[in-house]
């Protein structure tokens, strides 16, 4: 049988996701407060069997172009309206019956009893569909926003994230899965020799634990991160097992895929348990010539200012003091590094401007767009598919719900008709679609011991 790929949706619980131009589009939704947007959304990738969809999320206007929120508001950039996605989720997977459904929790900005508790409340709801993106954050506004004048540094929010996931992986195993016994009988709700104090006490975080909530269907959710940095790659080797990824070339998403490969099994992890998705704005037409025009009409739309803003508040760092047409400078910046490095690599190789390249965030955040007829953005697919530098690929929409739409209606059965992706669901959970087993409680050893 030809080995299959995956696929999945990226959200915002807001106007826009990658494209800056989305929300200005004619064929946008302006409905995103709405549970009817959300719900519509769930139910179109599930009729187009993607193994899920996830939410990003930051959690702060973006206020670091020219130090100030007046100009992301009147642009409409991306997060200066967003709702919380957890109980956008919630809404979600009562719509629905086999789609998994990811939500982004900073690492750096809540506790690991609240994130444990919100997971296993989630994946109880669900019947075990459930993601965590996890993030450390990236600027100095969401600090503030949670009473911290400052972001801590890079490598200090990875070795406090290690420790969050840790404690609420201990969390999540305090219950045993038989540990609720509801017999009316003989008066036994649950079995006290069953459910265990965690007691955990470390240097970032304490947490008596037990949880609050019994052992949920898949025991965990799955875990999804998006490390682009040195440090970010050994914090996803460590612990996803979906890994999303914007690099806009094929030789970067090839070399990517090698070496989050290469570092997993660093960590004694199967490679083939890690599941690395690359995203792409697709634009598909009956004919090339109408998906062009599709792709042009949505370019028009999106300013470079508002592109500027956003990589502002992604590598929280202020582009509003350089010259426009001047290429991107060599920085350290302080947030998304990973990014920045994709940013800067574009514009040495293709001799980019920085209002090029803000251009081109405000079209897609960097990511690649694909343009054709169907067959055509299936050969594409497939072609990086056999290249090795992906096992699925996550969708973003340049307008919604169309975009969505026609890639489920046009682009999916061909992908099917190759034997490329599933017809039907085989299983009810997110890990039955990603083709893992049982969700296990027990971490890869840590960042300093696989190093050794």
């Amino acid at each position: 049988m030809t080995k299959q790929l995956h696929l999945a949706g990226f959200l915002w619980a807001s106007q826009l996701t990658h494209s800056h131009a989305a929300w200005r589009h004619p064929r946008s939704d302006k409905g995103f407060l709405t549970p009817e947007y959300y719900q519509h959304l769930a139910r179109v990738a599930e009729s187009g069997r993607f193994d899920f969809v996830f939410f990003a999320d930051l959690l702060a206007i973006p206020g670091r172009y020219g130090n100030d929120i007046r100009e992301p508001l009147r642009r409409g950039v991306q997060a200066v309206a967003t709702l919380d996605p957890a109980y956008v989720v919630a809404i979600m997977a009562a719509a629905t019956e086999h789609l998994g459904l990811g939500l982004t929790r900073s690492a750096t900005y809540y506790h690991p009893f609240d994130v444990a508790r919100t997971f296993a409340t989630l994946d109880h709801l669900s019947r075990g569909r459930v993601a965590w993106n996890i993030v450390t954050s990236l600027s100095q506004a969401e600090a503030q926003n949670f009473g911290f004048d400052e972001h801590l540094d890079h490598n200090l929010r990875y070795e406090r994230a290690e420790e969050f996931v840790e404690a609420a992986f201990k969390l999540w195993g305090s219950w045993d899965h038989d540990a609720l016994v509801q017999d009316k009988e003989s008066g036994v709700f649950a079995d006290p020799d069953k459910v265990r104090a965690i007691h955990h006490s470390g240097e970032w975080f304490k947490t008596r634990g037990p949880l609050n909530v019994p052992h949920s269907p898949a025991s965990r959710p799955a875990i999804m991160q998006a490390g682009a940095s040195a440090r970010g790659r050994d914090f996803a080797a460590r612990w996803a097992e979906i890994i999303f990824e914007i690099d806009p070339t094929p030789e970067g998403r090839r070399a990517y895929y090698a070496d989050i490969k290469q570092r997993a099994a660093k960590f004694g992890r199967n490679p083939d348990d890690i599941k690395i998705f690359p995203s792409f704005i697709p634009f598909v037409g009956e004919t090339e010539a109408i998906a062009r025009e599709k792709q042009a009409f949505h370019n028009e739309l999106a300013d470079p200012v508002s592109g500027l803003i956003t990589l502002s508040a992604h590598t929280d760092h202020d582009f509003s003091q350089y010259e426009l047409d001047e290429p991107v400078s060599d920085l350290v910046v302080p947030g998304c590094q990973g990014i920045f490095d994709v940013a800067r690599r574009l514009s040495a190789n293709d001799k980019l401007t920085l209002r090029d390249i803000g251009r081109l965030y405000a079209q897609g955040v960097l990511l690649p767009h694909i343009v054709g007829t169907p067959k055509q953005i299936a050969d594409e697919i497939e072609a990086s598919f056999a290249n090795s530098e992906a096992d699925g690929y996550i969708i973003s929409a340049a307008y919604s719900p169309g975009a969505f739409e026609e890639f489920v209606t046009l682009v999916v059965p061909e992908l099917q008709r190759r034997g490329l992706f599933r017809k039907e669901y085989s299983g009810k959970t997110l890990r039955d679609h990603l083709g893992l087993g049982p969700a296990s409680l027990d971490p890869a050893p840590r960042f300093q011991e696989a190093a050794e």
